[in-house]
């Protein structure tokens, strides 16, 4: 059937429909993934073409995904990382949903206890498994949609649930089908799709959820789920782990809109935030994060990740509030008790921290020069210098001029004698073997034991 694209104003050829193929035997794409060896990434140099939607969101996974992989919050603690994660967002509710189970006590009443906070954004959603009894319990939570985990590959199809790709398919559909007739819009979760016969079953699979949309006059949302990590954004890789191949096979072949595509994926290979920028970039409206990445295994996509790369495709924050994103961390570390990797993008207390003397130079004269962005503007961050045996006079000066926030009238230079003699005081720690950094209160005490009135000075002056 010839068709006029109205997005490329060109006539295109659309003649083949793909239909269910009911293998007896699981396809595991052993040429890819040979479980005794790394995952090889193959090539066929076939391209699809870039389609950013209009309108592109984010959405929240951290009170599903994200918090079996760590120790389980509370309802408190849920509620106030919810308005943190609002705040975020902003007006126009760029974080766009945020999914919770529905399975204990505890579920159900930090679910309450968000929707009463009655912010618009995130919207409440729920997770559920394809089993009718699970069905209850989203009718019970009075919510307006619901994730279902429908696995598509045949690792998951054949040797998890012991099924047929015709069961599967029939089964996921009868779940569907329960969700439309309560006026619940479903979220299908195609559990695993970077291995996942592509053709022979997602595309199939994603025709009939089109078909049973158009029917009902609800839509139903495909969420693609790179559930191992699998996924890879290089031009012309084959399917199934292409990123781009599959967004935008489901959109071109299935006819899935863009808003109703959403990309999660996990970080087994480091490449969790790429692959989500990708289905972006090629038709997904909403790529699925959590704060800080947790989640199974290596985790998920970091949410504030993908507030940055939002900022930089649209060339705006849109009303976001990058702030919050220190406000969240903070609160993970001091209310949660979780561990950030100080070095960690965005959020660790060192991600904007040198120790070379070098860089600190540079620094001290325009932290432009190392600086990634006005991190004390945006983030609430002002950049940061750590103290050792590599910083210098240029990395002791500009920890005074940061410690006590000097105005530029006020702050001191590396030629300064005290900075000199607190150089003098360092080198000699280091070479009497210490290894560790200087903390804040030791040097605060080495310029007291130098000179206790400059102290006062630097208090007095200080902008805090």
């Amino acid at each position: 059937m010839i068709v006029y694209n109205k997005k490329i104003n060109l006539l295109e050829d659309s003649i083949y429909r793909y239909e269910l193929q009911d293998v007896k035997e699981p396809h595991l794409f052993r040429e890819l993934f040979e479980y005794d060896s790394i995952p090889k990434i193959a090539f066929n140099h076939r391209h699809v073409p870039m389609n950013m939607p209009e309108e592109i969101w984010i959405t929240d996974t951290t009170f599903r995904d994200g918090q079996q992989s760590t120790s389980s919050f509370t309802v408190k603690q849920i509620v106030d990382l919810y308005r943190l994660m609002a705040r975020l967002g902003g007006e126009k509710g760029l974080v766009r949903q945020s999914e919770f189970f529905v399975y204990s006590k505890k579920d159900k009443d930090a679910l309450r206890a968000c929707r009463d906070t009655g912010l618009p954004f995130p919207e409440i959603t729920t997770w559920i498994r394809a089993d009718e009894r699970d069905f209850q319990l989203v009718k019970e939570a009075g919510v307006r949609e619901t994730g279902i985990l429908v696995s598509c590959s045949d690792y998951h199809i054949f040797k998890k649930m012991n099924l047929t790709r015709r069961q599967a398919l029939d089964k996921y559909l009868g779940i569907v089908k329960s969700a439309l007739s309560y006026g619940i819009v479903p979220r299908c979760h195609f559990e695993d799709i970077t291995r996942a016969d592509f053709y022979g079953f997602v595309i199939p699979f994603a025709i009939e959820l089109m078909n049973l949309s158009r029917e009902s006059g609800l839509p139903v949302k495909i969420r693609m789920c790179d559930t191992m990590g699998f996924g890879v954004s290089f031009p012309g890789v084959t399917l199934p782990r292409s990123v781009q191949g599959i967004v935008y096979g489901l959109n071109h072949h299935a006819g899935v809109p863009h808003e109703l595509l959403e990309w999660h994926g996990h970080n087994d290979f480091y490449r969790a935030v790429s692959n989500a920028s990708t289905a972006w970039l090629y038709g997904a409206s909403a790529v699925n994060c959590s704060l800080l990445g947790i989640g199974e295994r290596t985790g998920n996509c970091p949410l504030e990740a993908m507030a940055m790369e939002y900022a930089a495709l649209r060339g705006t924050m849109d009303g976001m509030d990058f702030t919050a994103i220190t406000e969240i961390a903070d609160y993970f570390e001091k209310e949660i008790n979780y561990i950030i990797p100080p070095k960690t993008p965005f959020v660790g207390r060192a991600f904007n921290s040198t120790r070379a003397g070098i860089h600190a130079d540079g620094m001290l004269k325009d932290e432009e020069i190392y600086n990634i962005f006005n991190t004390a503007k945006i983030l609430n961050r002002p950049a940061r210098v750590t103290v050792n045996k590599t910083s210098g006079l240029a990395g002791i000066a500009f920890w005074i001029n940061d410690y006590y926030n000097l105005p530029e009238k006020y702050r001191v230079e590396k030629t300064d004698p005290l900075v000199v003699k607190m150089k003098e005081r360092v080198d000699a720690e280091y070479e009497e073997g210490r290894n560790s950094s200087f903390g804040d209160d030791e040097l605060v005490n080495l310029i007291y034991a130098i000179d206790s009135l400059r102290v006062r000075d630097f208090v007095a002056h200080s902008l805090r």
